[in-house]
């Protein structure tokens, strides 16, 4: 299978605000995460998504000391997880993983989010959860399609696959087919040259981005702006794969515009990056 050059941006027209529109129509995000030691990873995913445009933003911390990281962002809302959290909230969309570790609560929570009806981003430690318990890949299995999407890097990808981070590298494309065929969800395998792929999809390939990206958050962000695409495309036409695709695109091309303003690649922020989005997603 030969993957297509990723070109989405035709579709940002689709998502500018009407005038009558509120934050319902942008969509609630539920963003889950932040175990101690690593509540920077949940803010940034909070941050990112709140710059790409969500109508609103909820952190649910597994880190009840948590916060005290919150005093740039006030408008991020904040809770302690708790079991039952997911059903009380009711979102468009969950983001699980930045930051989540891997301990009782962080497992409970991800098995409320896969039996849950919103669209579900799921990364990091998520994604080692499900990768070391048959009952959760059970559940991620039963999700009606294209209603979930994973965002792997090589190592988290060989350990859904039980195979090794080089193996991974050593096909991307073939590694990406297996991964959906494993889980039945979209996939956005990450690194030099990003590939995106879903069921009935066509493969997709983003040749933008630099090595300034390679640092940590970066992902976290990812998570964060592919949350707030699929919340606000729900009621702007916007389906997951459209919605996952520009995410990608926007993420690197954002990291592309900085480079060209000057910007890293050394020394170049996720926080930066999450803040170019904005620039990228609204029509001058």
């Amino acid at each position: 299978m030969t993957a297509q050059t990723l070109d989405t941006f035709h579709l940002i027209p689709r998502l500018q605000r009407q005038a009558h529109e509120h934050k319902g129509h942008a969509g609630k995000v539920l963003i889950i995460g932040g175990a101690p030691g690593m509540a920077g990873a949940a803010l940034l995913a909070g941050r990112a998504a709140l710059h790409a445009g969500a109508g609103w933003v909820i952190l649910d911390f597994i880190d009840d000391r948590a916060i005290s990281v919150l005093s740039d962002q006030p408008e991020l809302m904040l809770r302690t997880g708790q079991i039952g959290d997911v059903t009380q909230i009711h979102p468009d969309v969950i983001a699980i993983g930045p930051g989540l570790g891997q301990g009782n609560l962080a497992e409970q929570l991800l098995l409320e989010s896969l039996q849950s009806t919103a669209f579900l981003v799921i990364d990091a430690d998520a994604l080692n959860l499900i990768a070391a318990n048959s009952q959760l890949h059970k559940e991620l299995k039963a999700r009606p399609s294209l209603s979930t999407v994973l965002t792997p890097h090589p190592g988290e990808a060989a350990n859904l696959l039980k195979q090794t981070t080089e193996q991974i590298q050593a096909d991307r494309e073939l590694a990406i087919q297996k991964l959906v065929e494993l889980t039945g969800s979209i996939v956005v395998l990450k690194g030099h040259h990003t590939l995106v792929y879903a069921p009935q999809q066509s493969m997709q390939v983003c040749l933008r981005g630099n090595p300034g990206m390679g640092v940590g958050g970066m992902g976290d962000v990812l998570t964060g702006i592919t949350a707030a695409i699929l919340a606000q495309g729900i009621r702007h036409n916007l389906n997951a794969y459209e919605a996952t695709c520009l995410a990608v695109e926007l993420h690197s091309c954002a990291a592309d515009n900085l480079l060209n303003q000057g910007v890293g690649p050394i020394g170049m922020t996720p926080s930066e990056v999450l803040l170019e989005v904005r620039n990228l997603i609204n029509i001058k």
